[in-house]
């Protein structure tokens, strides 16, 4: 049996072929001079915001620029260092309405695996917030991560009305949205409190929150390292959650938090330890992880 057989030079070759079949499908079906057959959001759908606000991400010809570096670049770098594990999959698997996605937040690496875990459709209909003054200090850095994860400023420091009405009407547009409550990227890997926006976002606009919890991101890239390690992920999603009419932004904001520590406290993954191979072997490479959406569905 040659040496490579099982290691990460085949896994490599085989997701890269993969995306390259992507790329050659998509190239053989896509129509350039015509609209997308998009009704949720509409094509024109992006929000009357200030320049700031990157709108320009939202709309074609950069959202089908952004499918091809997803599935060409990112997923199959992302599955070939930590083949991440996905668990609870069937409650975003056919979204109705938009939602808010809340995760815990311990890793660059965080948005790459939420995205990762979702559908071709929900994932193109995704908008991730990011924090304003670190990845939005630098024009070209902003635009970067705009195309690749289309993300929007997100102010960590003040102007909360601002930040409501920009994101509420990201929500109205029919935009499924990215937060991170705790606010910033945890500095030891535990979940940290939740800050009530995310709260206050879903009682204001009635949207459904999903509950996430990401294991392993802090090993594979905590903070302060510029490049991932492999290692054992999971990515786990949670039953939608609406608010109560009774109960206030932060009362649901505790309930959202309660529910990703429930998510986190249900198995602890194995510690990563050892060479750069044997963390890749721990990570239990499989069948690939990330799904395409159903045939005929091209959203």
């Amino acid at each position: 049996m040659p040496w490579y057989s099982e290691g990460p030079l085949t896994r490599l070759i085989d997701v890269a072929g993969g995306a390259a079949r992507d790329v050659m499908r998509v190239r053989r079906a896509w129509h350039w001079n015509t609209p997308r057959p998009h009704t949720w959001p509409e094509q024109g759908a992006v929000v009357p915001a200030p320049a700031t606000d990157l709108g320009w991400a939202r709309v074609e010809p950069v959202r089908s620029i952004r499918y091809l570096i997803q599935r060409g670049l990112l997923l199959p770098f992302t599955e070939a260092m930590v083949h991440p594990k996905v668990e609870g999959r069937e409650w975003v698997r056919e979204l109705e309405r938009p939602v808010i996605f809340a995760a815990n937040h311990s890793s660059h690496a965080d948005t790459s695996l939420i995205l990762h875990s979702l559908t071709d459709t929900a994932r193109d209909r995704t908008v991730v917030a990011a924090a304003a003054d670190y990845w939005f200090k630098h024009p070209i850095l902003g635009n970067i991560v705009s195309l690749f994860l289309n993300t929007f400023p997100f102010s960590r420091t003040g102007g909360a009305q601002a930040q409501l009405h920009s994101s509420s009407q990201l929500l109205k547009s029919g935009w499924n949205l990215v937060l991170f409550p705790e606010g910033s990227r945890s500095p030891d890997g535990r979940i940290q409190e939740f800050k009530p926006g995310v709260g206050h976002l879903a009682k204001e606009t009635g949207t459904p929150v999903v509950p996430m919890h990401i294991r392993g991101a802090y090993q594979v890239m905590p903070r302060g390292q510029k490049l991932p390690l492999p290692g054992p992920v999971r990515v786990r999603i949670g039953k939608p959650m609406t608010p109560n009419a009774a109960e206030g932004s932060r009362e649901f904001t505790a309930r959202v938090e309660k529910a990703v520590r429930t998510l986190a406290a249900e198995k602890k993954q194995p510690d990563l330890q050892g060479t750069w191979v044997e963390r890749w072997r721990a990570s239990k490479p499989r069948e690939l992880r990330y799904e395409t959406s159903p045939a005929g569905d091209e959203g």
